[in-house]
């Protein structure tokens, strides 16, 4: 056994060591070392405990230490180990894999006929007008001119939602009287509100948290609560240690915070690659340069809260479509092999330096995608940490809400997870949308998808997203959908149509994030 155990801890290590070379920073973090070790401070009859303390007095122990912090999330699970499966029962989610095959296919076709409708290329080299126009208008772009009249978004959220409907397990065998309509049969273990409560236990057991009553009083020599928190927040920032800027999360961060807390768990950004992902976007047009565009006119453009952030999501959306980092570890984890399209460019021979990977991201935008992003604009004045912010949430959490999966964060364990909370602890309203033959899972499905973005009032929402990424854990969104429906219990057992509830829980402004997990998350 301990044989393995030094095996496995050695191709560990060689991984590691390997994948640090391609991260951001290997570079100036190797120059750093090097430039340490060649100094006066590292000792070479003491080289090892030397180094160690140069390490440590420069706070490259520190930044190591990040680095593979940052490493073990990008490669490690999201959740602990999974409880052994039950030895006589064999789960076969292969089928799921299929699904999001054919739907990618679909995306795909989709894709093709618009562009065949409105005779347009996927790609072409942008023409030198065209080129300068962009440049110059970059810092506002909502001022370049194009027509996108004609153009429309692939899917919404509900086209999704229909295509989860239809995935069955072929295993499954329905019994009389049973809806179509339920998660039920699809074997994903997912948690029950018990084992949530000690997952959460920052909420489940009542401690002080931002977001609750941040006027609340602290103990000690700090006024209230938020006082309290940001001091504290101040000595996490300072200590530069990636974990504990985590774990900081779990009760919430001052708003003053929240962008460097988010940067630090999340990792380093690389300003020259952002510089390149600009210049391809100046250099080639791609038709999901209009579907970028229009979807963020469609949503974040009309939104109140988002609509003064227009220029810099367009520069955000547009890079991101360039980013071909970004293909492989989603469709590496996408557990459907991930379909792209390769396309020649308008005008040039089908050879391989005319082809390219379309998109570059492997990511085609549905309706509302823009609204991944639209929150971290309150975080960053500058563009490149907002846009590596957001591609490190995308990379960890965004892309499971619109995939096909068997993952246990996927969008449709999330489903699932929703499904069974409210059915045993709200079963009164489970039954009550039964009789009235309306799915749950309908009214509640655009949150789930969007992680709640452009439901919740800013504020609230990135209180939500701590929790998040505090807990690296999508989960608490389901559970939260549960208990607004459970919070608005009564008006919705006065309505019987799907619009009448629809417009029960249009606003939620008025909702406080924090307060009603801990309420739901409380031990009876």
């Amino acid at each position: 056994m301990e044989n393995v155990d030094e095996s496995n801890l050695h191709n560990t290590a060689n991984k590691l060591t390997d994948d640090i070379q391609n991260m951001t920073n290997y570079k100036n973090l190797y120059n750093e070392i090097q430039r340490l070790v060649a100094s006066t401070t590292v000792k070479k009859e003491d080289f090892k405990n030397t180094l160690i303390d140069a390490l440590k007095s420069n706070g490259l122990e520190t930044e190591l230490r990040n680095t593979v912090f940052h490493w073990a999330r990008t490669h490690g699970p999201l959740q602990p180990e999974p409880e052994p499966p039950i030895p006589s029962l064999e789960v076969d989610l292969s089928y799921l894999k299929r699904a999001q095959i054919q739907w990618e296919r679909r995306i795909q076709k989709s894709l093709n006929s618009m562009c065949n409708e409105l005779n347009v290329p996927l790609a072409r080299i942008r023409f030198n007008a065209d080129r300068d126009e962009m440049a110059d208008k970059w810092d506002e772009l909502s001022t370049y001119d194009i027509d996108l009249s004609q153009y429309r978004p692939l899917y919404a959220p509900k086209d999704f939602l229909e295509v989860l409907f239809m995935v069955r397990d072929p295993t499954f065998k329905k019994q009389t009287g049973e809806p179509n309509w339920e998660f039920g049969h699809i074997q994903i273990r997912v948690k029950t509100l018990a084992q949530l409560r000690i997952m959460y236990p920052e909420l489940s057991q009542g401690i002080p948290l931002l977001g609750v009553n941040p006027n609340m009083p602290a103990v000690g020599n700090y006024p209230n609560l938020e006082a309290e928190r940001t001091a504290l927040g101040e000595r996490v920032l300072a200590s530069n240690h990636a974990p504990i800027a985590q774990e900081f999360l779990k009760r919430g961060s001052p708003r003053a915070l929240r962008g460097r807390l988010w940067s630090l768990v999340l990792g380093s950004i690389d300003e020259e690659y952002y510089e390149e992902l600009k210049s391809l976007v100046l250099q080639y047009d791609i038709m999901v340069d209009k579907l970028i565009i229009k979807d963020v006119q469609l949503t974040a453009s009309n939104d109140d809260q988002y609509f003064v952030f227009e220029d810099v999501l367009y520069k955000t959306m547009l890079c991101f479509s360039r980013d071909s980092e970004v293909l492989a570890p989603v469709t590496t984890d996408r557990s459907a092999g991930g379909q792209v399209i390769h396309a020649v460019l308008q005008g040039k021979s089908a050879t391989l330096e005319n082809t390219l990977v379309f998109p570059p991201s492997g990511v085609i935008p549905f309706h509302g995608f823009t609204m991944y992003a639209t929150p971290f604009c309150y975080l960053y004045d500058n563009p490149c940490a907002m846009y590596y912010t957001f591609r490190a949430f995308y990379l960890r959490y965004w892309f499971r809400l619109h995939t096909v999966s068997s993952h246990e964060q996927g969008i449709v364990a999330l489903c699932l997870l929703f499904e069974r909370l409210l059915q045993c602890h709200e079963p009164q309203l489970w039954a009550y949308f039964r009789n009235i033959h309306i799915q749950p899972i309908k009214v509640v499905f655009k949150w789930l998808m969007r992680g709640f973005s452009g439901h919740l009032p800013p504020e609230q929402l990135l209180y939500l997203w701590d929790l998040i990424l505090g807990y690296d854990s999508l989960e608490i969104v389901a559970l939260l959908a549960v208990t607004i429906l459970s919070f608005r219990r009564e008006n919705l057992m006065q309505v019987n149509t799907l619009h009448n509830i629809e417009a029960v829980l249009a606003d939620l402004s008025s909702l406080k994030v924090m307060p009603l997990l801990q309420l739901v998350l409380l031990k009876e």
